[in-house]
């Protein structure tokens, strides 16, 4: 059967409003309880930003350690970082998170875009930046992509040798603070289409408020898809999901309705051609 990695982002961002019966995990065990009944709910994929306590950008890894240490001693769950996250950290903060060894995958942001009154600026040379320190410490690039346009700057880039074939595509569409583009089939046909041969790709949708527009990317093609609070709270219209596993299990329950099956920790390992 057809494998679908299905990814948790678990931790939402910091000011965003936390509906009533909703538990935001903060600390390492809070996120660490959580994850692990993600992934017993099927997810093989935890994406993780590095946080302090209060849920806020940091350089800092003390809280970020402890809590993958604690997640992988309990599940072979990958682990992906994050070189993103609107912020004032310099670019070697950014991408701190590649200095822990269990993180085998990370975000790469590939371009710049609107969000709310300010830019989340993400330049080439910022971009080169990040990905070479991607190469050096082994960690397979997960390429973030919020326009149409970023489709060519992946492709420029694997040109340059900056980022290497096959690629990964992740497509984050929206409606949410940033000015992506929306979250339609109309778009994701764009996007799909526009994907270089041989390329894999997944979604995330921010601010969603059911999982159609994640069944659109499955029936399309898509070999990855994210849940999470990161995203959103919501796995159908005023249905909130109170922890992350409820969103996980309603999304394989889904998937498996679909004809598909959620990809193992190893499967998508072999999947994303990860050998760290």
């Amino acid at each position: 059967m057809r494998k679908i990695i299905v990814t948790v982002a678990p931790v939402c961002h910091p000011g965003k409003p936390i509906p009533e019966g909703a538990k935001n995990p903060l600390t390492p065990e809070e996120i660490t309880e959580d994850v692990l009944a993600c992934y017993r709910a099927g997810a093989c994929q935890v994406h993780l930003h590095t946080r302090d306590l209060k849920g806020d950008p940091t350089f800092e890894l003390d809280v970020f350690r402890r809590t993958i240490q604690a997640i992988r001693r309990e599940s072979d769950i990958i682990i992906q970082g994050s070189t993103g996250g609107l912020s004032t950290l310099t670019l070697e903060q950014r991408c701190v998170c590649l200095n822990v060894p269990e993180v085998e995958i990370a975000s790469l942001n590939m371009g710049s875009v609107n969000f709310g009154e300010t830019v989340y600026v993400n330049t080439l040379p910022d971009i080169r930046y990040w990905a070479k320190r991607q190469k050096e410490s082994g960690v397979v690039p997960e390429m973030e992509l919020f326009d149409l346009s970023m489709v060519e700057t992946c492709s420029r880039l694997a040109d340059e040798g900056v980022l290497e074939r096959p690629l990964h595509y992740n497509f984050c569409v929206g409606p949410g603070a940033s000015s992506n583009l929306a979250a339609t089939g109309r778009n994701l046909c764009f996007l799909s289409q526009a994907a270089e041969p041989g390329t894999s790709w997944g979604i995330n949708h921010d601010s969603m408020a059911d999982f159609s527009i994640l069944a659109c990317a499955i029936g399309m093609g898509a070999n990855a898809v994210r849940v999470g609070f990161e995203d959103s709270f919501c796995y159908a219209p005023g249905r909130v999901a109170h922890n992350n596993a409820e969103l996980v299990e309603k999304l394989v329950a889904m998937i498996r309705l679909m004809g598909c099956e959620p990809a193992t920790p190893a499967e998508a390992r072999q999947m994303l051609g990860i050998t760290r």
